[in-house]
């Protein structure tokens, strides 16, 4: 837990998770072994963050978009989930770490889908971090379900409504979005959500990202200035008012 003297974390950090498979390919190793790496780098990610103080993370860990990978990718990855909440869920449960799992579950095999309920409910006291897991995830999906359930009920669709029916309605709009591995885009990420998020593009792949490179995009962040559409001048005075 981080404590009065720590600088300031945002309090909800996504992260896009790239470079596994561009990892393993250098070493001349299957793209699995590189997802698998990444699990290890989210587990070194999740502890950093609960001890920072971080409030909530979300992760991208599977785009509706990746069915049109090769089939032997998409199934490992399908068994690496599996595995990995099996071994995992224990961990998260004794950290106070809460897990969602944010997205299309329709999609996805029957074992998985019941492996992610249980997980859920597992860790639903827990109140240290919230862990969001986006998998079979999309924000284009995102925004036209929930519009899907406002024109269902029937309810008027406002910026305020459908903000309110979107999967990550429980929790506060990220304040910072990183992505690893050289790209610079949030490929279909938040779209929503990450409307006035603090964007921060990592060179290293997912695998190697550790807890000084997350050190390092926090103290990037504390030197943005987060406007939300204000001039500097009205900033300011917002924060000398905050302040007392």
């Amino acid at each position: 837990m981080a404590d009065a003297s720590s600088p300031p974390v945002p309090r909800h950090v996504a992260i896009v998770m790239d470079g596994n498979g561009r990892w393993a390919k250098r070493r001349l190793m299957p793209r699995i072994a590189g997802h698998r790496q990444g699990v290890e780098s989210l587990r070194r990610c999740i502890r950093a963050c609960a001890e920072r103080g971080v409030q909530v993370l979300t992760v991208f860990a599977f785009s509706s978009e990746n069915w049109g990978r090769p089939q032997d990718e998409v199934s490992g990855l399908m068994e690496l989930m599996g595995k990995a909440l099996v071994r995992e869920v224990p961990e998260l449960q004794s950290a106070g770490i809460r897990l969602h799992f944010v997205g299309d579950r329709r999609g996805l095999p029957d074992r998985l889908r019941q492996s992610l309920t249980q997980a859920e409910a597992a860790t639903a006291d827990n109140r240290r971090m919230v862990l969001n897991v986006c998998f079979n995830y999309g924000g284009r999906w995102d925004i036209v379900q929930a519009a899907a359930q406002l024109a269902t009920c029937g309810e008027p669709i406002t910026e305020a409504s459908l903000d309110r029916a979107l999967a990550l309605a429980h929790v506060p709009d990220p304040d910072l979005l990183i992505r690893t591995g050289g790209e610079q885009r949030i490929s279909n990420f938040l779209l929503w959500q990450c409307a006035y998020s603090e964007l921060y593009f990592s060179d290293r792949f997912w695998p190697d990202f550790d807890e000084a490179a997350l050190d390092e995009a926090f103290a990037a962040f504390v030197e943005r200035e987060r406007r939300f559409g204000k001039t500097s001048e009205q900033t300011a005075a917002s924060s000398r008012a905050a302040a007392g």
